[in-house]
């Protein structure tokens, strides 16, 4: 699985959504982007509230930029507390046919900072 993510990241798929705090990574997700379609894959989070910060900090960024649909892959209590709906099989292959075909704007998967608390 790691050198599968590693080609798919090398590829411009695969990313990761970090959140640090004091040189320490604390949270974060990753996932493989298909065009505006990102299929969120897992996250983690060693600090209260930082896979929600990466999650939430991404899709704005992601939305601003082009961005159509962030898969969670699962609807539980946590995701639905982030604002997730479950959709039907034949609309995630109409979404996923549709927005695959569409691209992000050329510099949106380069490393940034995306939010710095005051």
């Amino acid at each position: 699985m790691v050198l599968a993510y590693r080609r798919l990241h090398e590829l411009g798929y695969a990313h990761s959504i970090e959140v640090w705090q004091d040189n320490t990574l604390v949270g974060g997700m990753y996932g493989v982007a298909q065009g505006t379609l990102f299929c969120g894959e897992s996250m983690f989070s060693r600090a209260v509230n930082a896979s929600k910060t990466a999650l939430l900090v991404f899709c704005r960024h992601f939305i601003e930029h082009g961005g159509q649909l962030v898969d969670c892959q699962v609807l539980n209590e946590h995701t639905a507390s982030l604002g997730a709906t479950e959709i039907t099989r034949h609309q995630y292959l109409q979404h996923l046919a549709s927005f695959r075909q569409q691209r992000m704007p050329q510099n949106f998967w380069v490393p940034a900072t995306l939010f710095m608390p005051a």
